[in-house]
């Protein structure tokens, strides 16, 4: 694009998304400069005795997670994208709702449920004795199954689009070619929608890597659990950045996976949507609709209805106390929200005025830190601002002759440079796409009516991108929302938010008074993944 002569410098336009990817680089820095100082007694005493399992756990979610979210996601996705049957019309939307719902959220739900004490468990040592068998619902089984029903909509989602893209043509294809309706789905639609499959797996998984909440309400140890642990337990931080490092080695080998699978996929589509559905009746239809059903219950009904019920129990909670938890999370939320979305609107519209010539590899590593656990960076941060508290702070606090402090560590600036890494690239994304609806030729056309950048950014990008910005804003404050392992490790003292407060209620057992803060996030949730589920119909 050519530009005027008011335009910014190519330096000034690079700026933004430069110090966008040096913060993201910042943390990853400090936690591999860990390995510097070394730490004998606590990795000796974690290799006797926790180091194993660590690894056996965190390999045994990822496999059991990755298998149940495919196997979940992609069923379903073909049931509804393919397939009539009663009820299909609102099932497929309404499988998308699970992903409202926090894991950790479900996690303690389930706990209060099925656990040795709670009702279901009760009835059932009533009914068929006190030694009758029960599962174990603080197993490994247990935790998988939860995330599993919280993350499959992750495949779902990118799995229906791929199915409905293939139209029923293909398959009548496979068919006149020999190909049974079994081996029709196995050899051809799978295949060409596995790009899409892969990448809602990727997705689910780096999930399960960043989790805090619900591994710790199972007692379940991960490597998130460990940095908390170590942290907060040895009181060794660099210890605890050490296990973050191995825990991004896990992430690293994700990504890579995920992007090799995608970049040898070489599957064409044909650009007819041909949406002719398979007819089912009689019992095959009756197990679609149960299906569906049950999956759609057990994932989202069940946490919500036991939600109000708690809460309703405990409505004499909503006080002042938790007027305070509301205000710090929904103020915490916003300001990385405008944080994050105007960071991204001034990178997203640089690039745009640097005419194409954009910069890869930095946008790349500002976008990874939606990858990063929120362990992982909050971390990274601690050690970060710790350093320049030290050699920076309060050797100029010493030149004025002012006492040492520490001005950035457990401040709020800590706690929203967390929240701007990690979900800096969920606001970067609908941004992007709402500015490459713009046709060139209208800033072009406000150019020669002698419009300047600032006025052509107020009188016609803005406008034209006011749904994108909002989408940004929604989509950040949600995330911050539900954000528990970073807002637990670097929030301020005695700044509680309702993530928080889940933790720490749930960590006491008392299910019933962390379902009113529970019952809000969802309720909150909602709204970004029923905008969703507009975009995804459309």
């Amino acid at each position: 694009m050519k530009q005027s002569s008011t335009a910014p410098s190519r330096f000034l336009l690079r700026l933004p998304l430069l110090a966008t990817a040096a913060l993201v680089l910042l943390p990853l820095s400090v936690i591999l400069l860990s390995w510097g100082s070394a730490q004998v007694d606590v990795w000796q005493h974690l290799i006797e005795t926790g180091l194993g399992r660590l690894l056996r756990n965190t390999v045994t979610l990822l496999l059991g997670v990755g298998t149940g979210v495919i196997l979940l996601g992609v069923g379903l996705a073909w049931l509804t994208a393919m397939c009539e049957f009663p009820g299909r019309r609102w099932l497929d939307w309404a499988l998308m709702l699970p992903l409202a719902i926090p894991a950790y959220v479900v996690a303690f739900v389930v706990l209060g449920l099925f656990d040795y004490a709670g009702p279901v468990q009760t009835q059932w040592r009533e009914w068929f004795g006190r030694d009758a068998w029960f599962p174990n619902a603080r197993g490994s089984g247990a935790v998988i199954l939860v995330m599993t029903a919280v993350l499959y909509p992750y495949v779902y989602m990118l799995a229906r689009g791929a199915f409905l893209a293939q139209g029923r043509a293909t398959l009548e294809a496979a068919r006149s070619l020999g190909c049974s309706d079994w081996g029709g789905f196995l050899r051809v639609a799978l295949p060409m929608a596995r790009p899409a499959i892969v990448a809602g797996a990727a997705l689910a998984l780096m999930e399960v890597l960043a989790d805090f909440g619900a591994v710790a309400i199972f007692n379940f140890d991960t490597f998130t659990t460990a940095i908390y642990k170590a942290w907060f337990g040895f009181f060794n931080l660099t210890a605890a950045a050490q296990l973050a490092s191995l825990l991004l080695l896990f992430v690293g080998v994700s990504l890579f996976a995920e992007t090799r699978a995608r970049g040898r996929a070489r599957y064409h589509q044909q650009s007819r949507r041909d949406r002719g559905a398979f007819q089912l009746s009689g019992l095959k239809a009756f197990a679609a609709s149960g299906a569906c059903l049950l999956v759609f219950g057990l994932a989202f009904v069940l946490p919500v209805v036991q939600l109000g019920l708690w809460a309703w129990q405990r409505r004499g909670d909503l006080d002042a106390r938790f007027a305070e938890l509301v205000g710090n999370s929904f103020g915490l939320a916003g300001s990385a929200a405008l944080i994050a979305a105007s960071l991204a609107l001034l990178v997203a519209l640089a690039e745009r005025w640097r005419g194409g010539r954009r910069d890869s590899v930095a946008l790349r590593i500002a976008g990874m830190g939606y990858a990063l656990p929120g362990s992982v960076l909050a971390v990274g941060i601690m050690l970060a601002f710790a350093w320049i508290d030290r050699n920076w702070v309060n050797p100029l606090r010493a030149l004025f002759g002012l006492e040492p402090t520490q001005l950035l560590v457990g401040s709020a600036a800590a706690l929203l440079a967390a929240y701007l890494i990690r979900f800096y690239s969920v606001a970067f994304g609908p941004l992007s796409t709402s500015l490459e609806r713009i046709r060139p030729v209208l800033h072009e056309a406000a150019q020669t009516l002698g419009a300047g950048h600032r006025r052509i950014v107020r009188r016609v990008y803005l406008p034209l991108m006011l749904p994108g910005i909002l989408t940004a804003l929604l989509l950040v404050f949600v995330d911050t929302l539900k954000e528990m392992p970073a807002t637990l490790l670097l929030r301020p003292f005695g700044w509680d938010t309702l993530a928080v407060r889940i933790y720490e209620l749930t960590s006491e057992g008392e299910w019933e008074r962390a379902a009113l803060p529970a019952l809000t996030l969802v309720l909150v949730g909602l709204v970004p993944v029923i905008l969703l589920m507009r975009r995804s119909r459309r």
